[in-house]
């Protein structure tokens, strides 16, 4: 899978990083950073909660082929 967040809907509530810190983490100005676009299959189910958690759905799963 590949993670895509929109940063014009994402309101930095940092409830995904709480799913997935190996994915996602919050800098030093509060903003997002995806740290892993194309995380493994074994993050795959924590990936899916923060996408769900996420209070804007600013975060997207695409399905790689």
């Amino acid at each position: 899978m590949r993670i895509v967040v929109d940063m014009m809907l994402c309101e930095s509530n940092a409830l995904c990083t709480g799913y997935a810190p190996e994915v996602f983490e919050m800098n030093d100005e509060d903003q997002l950073v995806v740290l892993d676009e194309t995380p493994s299959e074994a993050l795959g189910d924590r990936v899916e909660q923060a996408a769900r958690a996420c209070p804007k759905q600013a975060i997207k799963l695409i399905d790689l082929p």
